[in-house]
């Protein structure tokens, strides 16, 4: 008693601080403002093409937004979800870009309490690390679309899974039915969570085949519980993605070849440097963390980072397969493989040990130097340097037609706007119904010239089209080839009808301006 008694004041502090209780807390703190502070820097940056749809598609009542989705081909989750929060805080860039950043900060002690509950404290404190600093979640946390919520979703549906499915007890009911929930949600909200869930699946049969035979029966209980849950609630969804997958698709995009697969996949995940250490340190990790097992009686380590490995490699090798045969891989959809990557890079950084250390401070600092683009599109100072001479009425021509609700985001009301497939009926979103028929279809002489003999004299024409360049390799798919050649056909077009003389032009035609840039020509109609 007199020991305990005579103890320094500030040495009971010290414990007190060192403690689980404060420690953990604390610490996950100071990564969320480590994380903040390298989360921030864009949020005020201009929309582009896919950020404008957003926007238009969550601006509209609630209810109406599951019907409009058949146009677009997504879920209506994020949408649903931005619509509130537009409703609450604006419809600024800073404004909607905070709800992504939200779900990118909270991604971080999902992360550590997925890790910890499986693979323990070290890899938890990992895998924090990791969710604070990752680059793809970096860039996206400032993007107004559903990626830092397809990361989050998954993040919290991978430790879910691994806490119902990997234990060597028996869960508790509850964490398959939290698993069921939280997988619905996710492919609620993308539709790459389908190769994710199948992903899920499959390891979760691996997992059922490596279980004792006196546990097969109560584990093929919980699985059917979680997943059954899963199917229960997105069935109401399946005649909508039916309807999407017949007449939306993804025609923008092309068959990946191995090139996006070997290196496309590691440098978007993992950055295009750091990938490497974390190959071969956590690596090295997890094999060992696999093979610590005999034959099929592995620890419950081990099956959790097998799980996760087939998650991981699963995700991206059965989107890979199915853009085979109907083409939708673009690489922020990597997403939904973003999560189980963490995660198994968490447990094999964390088995390495000092090895794994060192690589983690690697990785961190490769990472904390990884930049996201400052600009996505031009789109915004385009209709700054054009807005001025526009008046209700005047028309605004795009002939890259899915850059209507972001053109319309930014230009002033009253201003109609037309497509090579004619006026638009509804500017918050874009019709990809049939869409290369329909583009196809056109021509300058019947769907043009009606736009231009309608347009009073007096009035301007604003023709938009995208600054192709040399590069063609964006411009190859079905979709973005034939977007390509009708803006060429239109602005032929309308350059050779005298009865339009332009009057301005933003760019200017010998300056470039960032990734997806456009080009605005104000013409105004002659008097008769």
């Amino acid at each position: 008693m007199a020991t305990y008694v005579s103890r320094p004041a500030w040495g009971l502090r010290a414990r007190s601080v060192t403690s689980a209780r404060v420690a953990v807390p604390l610490g996950l703190a100071l990564l969320v403002g480590l994380s903040l502070y390298l989360r921030t820097g864009e949020l005020g940056t201009g929309y582009w093409i896919d950020e404008g749809l957003s926007v238009g598609i969550a601006d509209r009542p609630l209810t109406e937004i599951p019907g409009v989705l058949r146009q677009d081909g997504s879920p209506p989750l994020y949408y649903g979800l931005l619509n509130i929060w537009m409703a609450l805080v604006g419809q600024s860039e800073r404004a909607t870009h905070w709800l992504s950043l939200l779900f990118a900060l909270a991604t971080i002690p999902v992360a550590f309490w997925g890790a910890r509950v499986v693979f323990g404290r070290r890899a938890a404190w990992i895998a924090a690390v990791l969710a604070a600093l990752n680059p793809f979640i970096t860039h996206y946390a400032q993007e107004t679309r559903m990626y830092a919520l397809v990361v989050l979703l998954g993040m919290l549906a991978t430790a879910l899974f691994l806490r119902a499915y990997t234990a060597d007890e028996r869960p508790a009911r509850r964490w398959p039915v939290w698993f069921g929930l939280v997988l619905a949600a996710q492919l609620y909200t993308h539709n790459w969570g389908l190769f994710f869930a199948l992903a899920l699946f499959l390891a979760w049969l691996v997992l059922l085949w490596l279980a004792p035979s006196a546990d097969r029966r109560q584990r093929l209980r919980d699985g059917a519980l979680g997943f059954g849950l899963t199917a229960l609630l997105y069935l109401p969804w399946v005649p909508t993605l039916l309807f999407q997958a017949a007449h939306t698709g993804a025609p923008w995009s092309r068959r990946p070849g191995f090139e996006e697969l070997t290196e496309d996949v590691p440098h978007r995940l993992l950055g295009s440097s750091a990938w490497l250490v974390v190959l071969v340190a956590g690596g090295a990790g997890a094999v060992a963390l696999v093979r610590a097992g005999h034959g099929r009686r592995l620890t419950a380590e081990g099956r959790a980072v097998l799980a996760v490995a087939i998650v991981a490699f699963g995700t991206v090798l059965l989107a890979f397969a199915a853009s085979q045969v109907s083409p939708a891989w673009v690489g922020r959809y990597l997403a939904a493989a973003i999560p189980p990557f963490l995660l198994l890079s968490a447990a094999g950084l964390a088995a390495a040990r000092g090895i794994g250390l060192f690589a983690l401070i690697v990785v961190a600092t490769l990472w904390f130097y990884d930049e996201p683009p400052t600009r996505k599109s031009n789109v915004s100072q385009v209709a700054a340097a054009i807005s001025p001479s526009l008046r209700a009425g005047d028309v605004v021509l795009s002939t890259h037609p899915e850059q209507v609700p972001v053109l319309s985001h930014y230009l002033p009301d009253g201003v109609r706007y037309a497509t090579p497939m004619g006026f638009v009926p509804d500017v918050g979103v874009f019709d990809w119904r049939d869409a290369v028929d329909r583009l196809r279809a056109t021509s300058p002489q019947r769907d043009l010239q009606p736009i231009l003999d309608g347009l009073a004299p007096g009035r301007r024409l604003v023709l938009v089209r995208p600054i192709i360049g040399d590069d063609l390799t964006s411009w190859r798919a079905p979709w973005t080839k034939l977007v390509r050649q009708r803006s060429e056909e239109w602005e032929q077009y309308v350059t050779n009808d005298r009865r339009f003389r332009p009057t301005s032009i933003y760019p200017p035609l010998k300056e470039k301006y960032g990734p997806k840039p456009l080009r605005a020509t104000v013409l105004m109609k002659a008097e008769p």
